[in-house]
């Protein structure tokens, strides 16, 4: 998937033009996007439509107009458009009361660290673990607390995307003492991430 670049990004009166219907768009693409593991942990499997997004809306509403603003929005957020082969996403820990975040933050330390994509069942399951986004993983991970958002990579083997591609189940799991799910994707999601695996 190719990355964006400054003439991907509409200036401020373009995107107002266009912006009503080509955020309608991303609402739908993101619900296919979006895996929920557990109660509290969201993952929203990024693309280039959803990071021309993220763009577009952090310039209209940073007001960024230079060419160097812009492309400052790019370096950050490219990175997380996959290459062939490659998933990224955002990870989310979906808490928004503060008992609530002073009581799960410090058990969620390393969840950057603890997501993986499970395919198959079985003895012969194969486990793909993620690694954290590197850019961002030296401003939000901490020793004692953990942040409420996270970028993850998952490198995919070809032999691992031809099971997904035969049809085997995919899934998604967070493995923390204090923390244990999995979700299995149903086909609007696996469609998706098999598509982004394929390039």
């Amino acid at each position: 998937m190719s990355k964006l670049t400054l003439d991907d990004i509409a200036d401020l009166r373009a995107y107002e033009r266009e912006r009503d219907s080509f955020r309608a768009e991303i609402i739908e693409l993101k619900k296919r996007r979006r895996v929920h593991v557990g109660p509290i942990v969201t993952l929203l499997f990024e693309n280039r439509a959803t990071v021309r997004f993220q763009i577009q809306e952090m310039a209209r509403v940073e007001k960024i107009i230079s060419d160097e603003g812009i492309q400052a929005e790019l370096d950050v957020y490219n990175p997380l458009i996959p290459e062939r082969g490659e998933l990224n996403a955002t990870l989310f820990i979906e808490l928004t009361d503060d008992e609530q975040l002073r009581t799960w933050l410090p058990q969620l330390v390393g969840i950057e660290r603890a997501v993986s994509l499970v395919v198959g069942d079985g003895p012969d399951e194969v486990v793909v673990p993620c690694t954290p986004e590197e850019e961002h993983e030296a401003r939000l991970t901490r020793d004692e607390i953990t942040a409420s958002v996270h970028y993850i990579r998952f490198e995919v083997p070809e032999a691992v995307v031809a099971r997904i591609d035969a049809g085997e189940p995919l899934a998604v799991a967070v493995s923390l003492p204090a923390y244990e799910h999995r979700t299995v994707l149903g086909d609007a999601p696996r469609d998706e991430l098999l598509g982004d695996l394929r390039g």
